[in-house]
């Protein structure tokens, strides 16, 4: 090709529209591109989480299906399986949030409720049940909302890690058989209208107090250090209360995932006392995990200091 030729090709390059296009936007396009991989980091553990559940599930479907068992989900027949799922889930623990227990020494060696504030995304507590299991072998029943036994394929993992409903019967039933029970009274609307300030989000709710004194048996205070750091709920408060308390279904997306340091408190038996009023009773919880917050937690949290003790040796009391 003659040189004149190749000389006007460079040319026409230098000046065709798309190479000129693409100079003048590429910032804008890696900046776009930085914004997206953000924003799928944020919502791409919550997702790794859900999905690590419906996995459990399937490994008890297929642990059913070749031991060929139909036996009573909480009985000891279960128990290799929920070592083995409590194992699992006690590892992410440690690897992604250096997780922490303490105060097991406050729990009683029979029945109690245990009382805990609700994260974003409850995940410190499935941390606690497995520590839990794998520490005293002992299964904690929880109290869950019903739109949990709403979702699809999770029976058998509901089952086995003793998730119910919690009627007052059903939890008078568990507590006789000298089991622990578990509730959050802010549940549902405090994960997701609670925020770094951790208020506590009960509304009216004092059934479990009623419980308590109905089977004379002790409140055990519960709270997670940074569990609204590790996992937050966006920001839009009105449009979405509107939406839940429509539904009752929590529409509102979970984000975060940073490997923030997860510390899980139980606090001091408030032993039953028959002279207390139920009222009484929820102020003297709410006292005490009030307690434990403002003990154990800066308010208002900050998903950068709390990413920063993840790699703080020092132990915490």
């Amino acid at each position: 090709m003659p040189m004149a030729d190749l000389s006007s090709l460079a040319y026409m390059l230098e000046e065709w529209t798309v190479v000129e296009y693409l100079e003048k936007y590429l910032i804008y396009v890696v900046i776009a591109s930085i914004t997206m991989s953000a924003i799928l980091f944020f919502f791409i553990v919550p997702l790794t989480i859900i999905f690590f559940i419906y996995l459990t599930n399937i490994l008890l479907l297929m642990h059913q299906r070749n031991s060929e068992t139909e036996a009573d989900p909480l009985s000891d027949t279960w128990d290799s399986a929920r070592k083995t799922i409590a194992s699992f889930w006690d590892m992410y623990a440690r690897i992604w949030h250096g997780y922490e227990l303490h105060g097991v020494e406050n729990l009683p060696e029979g029945p109690g409720i245990l009382v805990y504030y609700h994260g974003a995304i409850p995940i410190d507590y499935l941390y606690f049940l497995s520590r839990l299991f794998l520490w005293k072998k002992r299964l904690c029943l929880s109290v869950a909302d019903h739109f949990v036994f709403r979702l699809p394929g999770l029976k058998l993992l509901l089952g086995v890690t003793g998730v119910m409903l919690g009627t007052r019967e059903e939890c008078l039933i568990a507590l006789k058989n000298g089991n622990l029970v578990s509730i959050s009274p802010g549940g549902v609307r405090e994960a997701l209208f609670s925020d770094e300030s951790y208020q506590l989000v009960w509304g009216n709710r004092k059934g479990f107090a009623r419980v308590a004194l109905d089977a004379k048996v002790p409140i055990i205070p519960m709270y997670t250090q940074n569990i609204r750091e590790g996992y937050r709920m966006i920001k839009e408060r009105r449009f979405f209360r509107w939406l839940y308390e429509s539904t009752r279904l929590p529409f509102t997306p979970p984000y975060g995932g940073l490997p923030v340091k997860f510390r899980t408190y139980i606090g001091e038996q408030i032993p039953y006392d028959p002279n207390i009023t139920t009222d009484e009773l929820v102020e003297k919880t709410k006292t005490a995990i009030q307690a434990l917050i403002s003990k154990h937690q800066t308010v208002p949290g900050s998903m950068w200091k709390a990413l920063l003790e993840r790699f703080d040796k020092r132990k915490s009391d």
